[in-house]
């Protein structure tokens, strides 16, 4: 199984931490951000990820060659587009690494170990978006619809009355998962308004055509997202929790 790690842009809103570095290089608990995205990865039975990078592209090769999990090899693409583009630009760039089954991680999003192992079970459908409830969702959530088995939209405005979850940023797809995504995100890309889009809005208009998307709740289970300087601390405490991995570094990391 690979993961592909969205991890190109700068987080300006987490400015002054990212001023210099990206947002994936914070530091929590004396491990980066990326580093404990790693640490849940390979304990959940991850063996490859590929790291889109852009802002600070050369800083985050330094900390893989320093600190990839044993366990897990590791590969960069560069994103050239990180300034001018939303994350749709990082997927068209991994686009030859989103083949067979694989997962599409936020390089914003901490999740625990047993997210992973949650994910890597039992599916029903091409595509599956990981999801967590809560009693109410701001503008900035990445809000879902679910009816039974299937997502049914997902979007920051959907309309309140059919909301019933928000996407936590970390997708598993089958081969025919993978393809699908693959040529709808090649086919938006030649659009005009591909370079601003968000991947999850390609994942919705697969949901309202085809019905191919499920979701895996993970209520209950730790995860965070890193958008505004307050989640720093929260994010702090929630690694304080999570057992370090037994050994580090491993070599096995490069740049393609």
């Amino acid at each position: 199984m690979k993961a592909i790690i969205l991890s190109a842009g700068q987080g300006r809103r987490l400015l002054p931490l990212t001023a210099s570095r990206p947002k994936c290089l914070i530091e929590l608990g004396g491990r980066s951000l990326l580093e404990w995205q790693l640490i849940s990865l390979v304990a959940g039975g991850v063996r490859e990820a590929v790291v889109v990078v852009g802002y600070g592209a050369e800083q985050v090769e330094e900390v893989l060659k320093a600190h990839t999990p044993a366990g897990i090899t590791v590969r960069t693409l560069y994103n050239p587009f990180y300034e001018a583009a939303d994350n749709l630009a990082s997927c068209w760039i991994a686009r030859s690494e989103l083949r067979g089954e694989c997962l599409i991680l936020n390089g914003d999003t901490l999740i625990e170990t047993a997210i992973v192992e949650r994910v890597l079970g039992k599916i029903s459908h091409p595509i599956t978006v990981t999801i967590d409830r809560k009693d109410w969702y701001d503008a900035d959530d990445m809000k879902v619809q679910t009816v039974d088995e299937r997502l049914c939209a997902i979007g920051k405005k959907l309309d309140a009355a059919i909301v019933n979850g928000e996407s936590i940023g970390f997708l598993r797809f089958t081969t025919e998962g993978s393809a699908r995504f693959v040529g709808e995100v090649e086919r938006i890309m030649r659009t005009p308004e591909g370079l601003k889009l968000w991947y999850l809005s390609v994942i919705d208009r697969i949901a309202k055509d085809s019905g191919e998307v499920g979701y895996q709740s993970i209520e209950g289970l730790g995860w965070g997202e890193m958008d505004f300087l307050a989640d720093v601390a929260r994010n702090e405490e929630l690694v304080a929790g999570w057992p370090a991995p037994a050994a580090i570094p491993s070599s096995r990391s490069g740049a393609a």
